[in-house]
């Protein structure tokens, strides 16, 4: 089988008209195509664990969902995506599938479908065992150990001795899980599981160096154990020789399906003589006879491992080193690429935004910035503007106060008012603006202006009374502005009153109820107490104007 069945298609469809971005790409890295899962999607996948809007459980619970498919090529990949995120990922992928309380359970599973089908399965119970493990073992420890600082200075050469004899074991059991997968090398015979085959020998080689320097923190600390704590250690550095052995056949098929050398690491053997100096301190310890054994020989024997040991772990150090320098340059090659992309981009567009530059207005020819004086929105009309402009809005209660510049005559002081010079014959008002008298408003007038206020009023009463009319105050627009308006309300009230009886009507006579019937005289009774009210208060204290009192009033002030 090769390439995309209809079902991914399909199922990358639904999550496409879902939205939902993440279950695309989980479902596009875990395709029927018998290759390892793309890198776009295993990178898109890092990603998102990085970005804090990202729901990571729904992300892991995508991938168990994926591990139910009865395909073995789905089910497979879904593991290789999930421990690929384990790895590179953000911590918080496997902090959540250390807080679960079930994983994968895989034990039992098995594809039918082809002879090929039940060969890929068993490895497929292997691996899910392991991913397991890896989980189970950050809960326990809450670190990662192929992520831990290594060296004089790393946290497995840094552990007490209580504490050390705990992890260890810890290690050795995850170890185990992993060199359980036992893949040959002629049966490496697709992509999927030589993916798989990839992440798990990366593993190896970092769970390998954190478990050889927890064992060279515990050689150091062994002859100043108790009895029980070195009867553990004993045991411990037993089960690492056999665990050596096992690592080098793991390696050697690394070798053989084509891994080059260079990054695979060399094991140094620990002299035998250190496991006879270990059993003979704690023989002594129980009160055994044993050979007698200076303090000098049993020193150098130890220095010795160590050493090995160290070496060992040196050169676990440099292929994870080489293998980070690998991934850096990638990544510098990768944005080196897309910076050049970016420049021919660039230059593509060039001209098309040269051409724009040039064709807009602000810009002149010469490149420098145009100088015309921009337009003043805010500014003040000009008069020839404000004439021909007619009053709109009823209620336009804030009309643009114009000094109108009539001809005045002349009058004994009107130097000190400015030195106005007048003209000879008196021009005729082209503007019907708003002459407005505040003193006249308020009611105080100052003896300072008298001699301006006697000009003023023998212009006015040189002008013909319409245009006087035209200049009424202010508070007589407000006024009448507002009695149009409550008269306007009046009678929308008096035609909602008259059509709700009306309806009232037709629905009693259709009835023939009598209930009705009062409802409407009652009705009818009240709203015309409500409406006369209003005629005789609301608009008698809203419009004065329309009392005779207000009238006359207005007439005196006038005059």
């Amino acid at each position: 089988m090769s390439g995309q069945s209809i079902t991914d298609r399909i199922t990358a469809a639904q999550h496409s008209v879902t939205g939902s971005a993440v279950s695309k790409t989980v479902c596009k890295a875990t395709t029927h195509e018998i290759m390892g899962p793309k890198k776009k999607h295993l990178d898109y996948l890092i990603q998102c664990t990085n970005e804090m809007n990202v729901n990571i459980p729904h992300l892991a619970d995508t991938f168990f969902e994926r591990t139910t498919n009865g395909s073995w090529v789905v089910v497979f990949k879904a593991l290789i995506a999930t421990h690929h995120l384990m790895v590179y990922g953000n911590e918080r992928f496997i902090q959540y599938l250390a807080s679960r309380n079930t994983l994968f359970n895989l034990s039992n599973f098995l594809d039918k479908s082809g002879l090929q089908g039940y060969d890929m399965s068993t490895f497929i119970r292997r691996y899910s065992r392991y991913l397991n493990d890896k989980a189970v073992s950050y809960r326990q420890v809450a670190f990662d150990f192929t992520k831990v600082k290594r060296g004089a200075d790393g946290v497995m050469r840094t552990m007490n001795t209580e504490k050390l004899l705990k992890t260890i074991p810890i290690i050795q059991n995850q170890m185990d899980t992993l060199l359980d997968f036992n893949v040959n090398a002629n049966e490496l015979t697709n992509g999927v599981v030589n993916a798989a085959f990839m992440l798990l020998f990366k593993d190896a080689i970092r769970l390998f160096a954190a478990y050889n320097e927890g064992i060279i923190n515990l050689l150091e600390k062994y002859f100043d154990m108790k009895k029980i704590q070195c009867k553990e250690g004993l045991d411990i550095y037993k089960k690492f020789l056999t665990r050596m052995t096992r690592i080098s056949e793991f390696l050697k098929v690394a070798e053989q399906v084509g891994i080059d050398k260079g990054d695979i690491p060399d094991l140094s053997q620990a002299p035998s003589s250190l496991l006879e100096a270990l059993e003979q301190h704690l023989a002594s310890l129980e009160g055994k006879k044993v050979k007698d054994s200076t303090a000098a020989s049993r020193a150098s024997t130890l220095s010795n491992a160590v050493s090995s040991l160290a070496n060992t772990g040196i050169s676990f150090t440099k292929v994870d080193e080489r293998e980070k320098q690998v991934a850096l340059e990638e990544e510098q090659a990768r944005l080196k690429a897309l910076k050049e992309q970016r420049l021919k981009e660039m230059a593509k567009k060039g001209p098309s935004s040269s051409a724009t530059t040039a064709a807009s207005p602000v810009l002149t020819t010469g490149g420098g910035i145009c100088t015309t004086p921009a337009i003043d929105l805010f500014s003040t009309p000009s008069s020839t503007n404000s004439s021909s402009r007619m009053p709109n809005d009823l209620l336009d209660l804030q009309p643009a106060f114009q000094t109108s510049m009539h001809p005045i005559a002349t009058v004994p002081g009107a130097n000190t008012w400015g030195g106005f010079t007048q003209s000879p014959a008196p021009q005729p008002q082209t503007s019907a603006g708003l002459n407005v008298d505040f003193d006249s408003v308020f009611g105080n007038k100052s003896s300072s202006a008298n001699n301006l206020d006697a000009g003023v009023t023998s212009q006015n009463q040189s002008l013909p009374i319409s245009k006087q009319q035209a200049g009424i105050l202010v508070s007589d627009d407000l006024d009448s502005s507002l009695a149009n308006l409550v008269g306007s309300m009046y009678c929308i009230v008096l035609y909602c009153i008259v059509l709700y009886c009306i309806v009232l009507y037709c629905i009693s006579l259709s009835l023939k109820n009598i209930f009705f019937l009062l409802v409407l005289r009652g009705s009818v009774c009240i709203y015309t107490v409500v409406v006369l009210g209003f005629k005789m208060f609301g608009l008698g204290c809203l419009c004065e104007d329309q009392s005779p009192v207000w009238n006359k009033k207005l007439e005196l002030k006038k005059v």
